[in-house]
């Protein structure tokens, strides 16, 4: 069990279900979703659908599997995926793409939100010259290991113009697009229509204990359902895990704005140790300790010792991200153990 007086900002996966969300788990209906009779997932897959403006999606147990099951749609094996250098689908998700979908990955320097079209243009790779040919470009948003950036709209669209141009694929890693949504005020359906394929999670800052949707056209997801059971993804009596998801976009993807203010109120506070990696947007914040006299791991221990954890991402990189099991007393205290860490 979790220890109360902990103050958690590893992550906004550490969440657990609300009363609400629990009462919703118990009453839900449920069926066999391998023979696509549950009810309340196939609720959820035409919610989603709907909200990005595709007609159709596929509930995955994780955002990693509906990630993979995206690139499997878009990139055949021994065919090439773009991404850049940090991009979740290469850097968290342990090969995946070689080792299910034979799929060969080149990246472009690692820039988060910033990205250039011109640059990912330049990279894409046409059939023959006994080259692996370019078939689909990843991005992701938020972005992840850039602290939560959010990329532009116009930046999104230029990449469509790419990929059109250049007849690849273009998927989207929405781990977090909840949050670029409620950030920048751009309709999912927006972002939907700018795709071929999306991933989208439930269980991050939505709250849902798990569960992630793969979102394209009837005929993707037709396909996305075999590369799923493939994948040992098929699942039973999974409307309880649906109807926690229902829950989630019914009431806690506008109360995302709150965990943004809480980030920016730790920003705030950290920001004149020279600490703070980048700007931040939405409910990350990124420490960059290069210049401090503590490590990420030295000041993980210490937070640690006095009730906050944090996300250590590397030697001289940590992380803190807030959620919705984190209220602005737990804000308050964690910015007093960080900066009276950080001063000393």
């Amino acid at each position: 069990m979790a220890d109360p007086d902990l103050i958690d900002l590893r992550s906004d996966t550490v969440t657990r279900p609300t009363a609400g969300m629990r009462e919703a788990m118990a009453t839900a209906e449920v069926g066999d979703d391998v023979y696509g009779e549950d009810p309340t997932v196939n609720a959820l897959e035409a919610e989603v659908a709907a909200l990005f403006g595709h007609e159709a999606a596929l509930f995955a147990p994780t955002g990693s599997m509906a990630n993979q099951i995206a690139l499997q749609l878009a990139v055949p094996p021994a065919h090439e995926l773009l991404c850049d250098a940090d991009a979740h689908v290469v850097t968290y998700e342990i090969g995946a793409a070689a080792a299910y979908g034979g799929i060969s990955s080149r990246t472009w320097p690692a820039v988060g939100a910033d990205l250039d079209p011109d640059v990912v243009a330049a990279m894409i790779r046409p059939d023959g010259y006994w080259a692996v040919p370019t078939r689909a470009i990843a991005v992701e948003q938020t972005h992840n290991r850039s602290g939560g950036g959010v990329i532009p709209l116009a930046t999104l669209r230029e990449l469509r113009r790419v990929a059109d141009a250049a007849q690849v694929l273009l998927h989207c890693d929405g781990a977090r697009i909840w949050h670029a949504h409620v950030a920048d005020g751009v309709p999912l359906a927006e972002y939907g229509g700018l795709f071929d394929t999306l991933s989208v999670c439930l269980s991050k800052g939505l709250g849902a204990p798990v569960g992630s949707l793969v979102v394209g056209s009837a005929e993707k997801i037709e396909r996305a359902r075999f590369i799923r059971k493939r994948m040992g993804g098929g699942m039973r009596q999974a409307g309880v895990l649906a109807a926690a998801g229902r829950y989630a976009l019914a009431h806690h993807v506008d109360r995302l704005a709150e965990d943004h203010a809480k980030a920016a109120r730790l920003a705030e506070a950290i920001a004149p140790f020279g600490v703070l990696a980048t700007t931040v947007r939405t409910n990350l914040v990124p420490l960059d300790l290069t210049k401090a006299p503590l490590d990420a791991h030295a000041l993980a221990a210490a937070a640690r010792a006095r009730g906050v954890l944090i996300s250590v991402l590397g030697p001289r990189t940590a992380r803190l991200v807030t959620h919705m099991d984190v209220d602005d007393t737990a804000i308050d205290r964690a910015t007093d153990v960080l900066t009276s860490i950080l001063r000393a």
